[in-house]
């Protein structure tokens, strides 16, 4: 188990792509810091940083929840040290955080383009930011960002200007930050080939009729555990979820479906020279 004893932070670890990571790794028995803002039930999403430590510690890992907003440097900072005090220092940072509203620019409410740069491009540069002296001291660090390959492509803005720009503002975060760390910490980034089942692509952008059409998270837990194990010269990549763990030996794709009868919808910011893995087919199966 690789990860044993490793610790890690992850951002938006309450719910969803976050927790699945989470999930993976405690399986392994590693340490996990749960930091997100949901203390107590929310009304439309499930999930919240004590449910989400319950669900580690039964896969076999350490928790500590915590209420942190990405938002909020003196909460980060702390949140932080306070991870590397409870566990004895940090291995892994996930920036997985993240705000969506797909609107044009006439229509975006300015408090919500606020909202999603705070949380996406700042949230991310600031935690990994203050995370740099603890990982600076772990065997193999890694920070790695849910965001997307820097594909600068007219369509890709179109339509959702506030949120493509706090995404990439994500991934331009990695390009910089690889170039800083290089020898000392791995920063990769790593993105879905299609849409993934969570409740963001279920209250916001397509109900259940995308959710059967996405892929479930934990092909995204099997992607970033995979990542984990790289050593930290393996930095500043743009990694496409399935693409990188074909080139991990994984052949076995449609495990991932949530509905196998329906075709699969690819996500935003997929660059069109990226396609999917031989022999991996985005139609229904039956």
């Amino acid at each position: 188990m690789p990860l044993h004893g490793k610790t890690l932070f992850i951002t938006g670890a309450s719910r969803g792509i976050g927790l699945a990571i989470a999930l993976r790794a405690a399986r392994d028995g590693a340490n996990i810091a749960i930091a997100a803002k949901t203390e107590t039930p929310h009304p439309k999403l499930s999930g919240t940083i004590h449910s989400a430590a319950e669900e580690i510690e039964k896969a076999g890992g350490r928790a500590l929840p915590l209420v942190v907003d990405v938002r909020d440097e003196e909460t980060v900072k702390k949140a932080l040290d306070q991870t590397a005090a409870h566990f004895g220092g940090i291995d892994i940072v996930v920036n997985n955080a993240s705000a969506i509203q797909l609107t044009p620019v006439a229509q975006t409410d300015m408090r919500r383009f606020d909202l999603m740069h705070q949380i996406n491009a700042r949230g991310t540069f600031m935690v990994s930011k203050y995370a740099i002296p603890h990982l600076e001291k772990a065997e193999n660090p890694h920070i790695v960002m849910l965001s997307p390959p820097l594909d600068m492509k007219e369509k890709w803005f179109s339509g959702r200007t506030g949120y493509a720009m706090a995404k990439f503002g994500m991934s331009l975060v990695v390009l910089g930050l690889a170039g800083e760390l290089r020898g000392k910490v791995a920063v990769n980034a790593l993105w879905p080939r299609t849409t993934i089942a969570t409740a963001a692509v279920k209250n916001l952008l397509g109900g259940d009729a995308l959710m059967a059409m996405s892929r479930t998270p934990d092909i995204l837990a099997d992607a970033a555990y995979a990542l984990f194990h790289k050593p930290k010269s393996f930095t500043g990549n743009f990694l496409i979820d399935d693409t990188f763990l074909a080139g991990e030996g994984v052949t076995d794709f449609d495990k991932y479906r949530a509905d196998s009868t329906k075709p699969l919808q690819i996500d935003f910011f997929v660059p069109d020279d990226m396609k999917p893995p031989a022999g991996v087919s985005l139609a229904k199966l039956s």
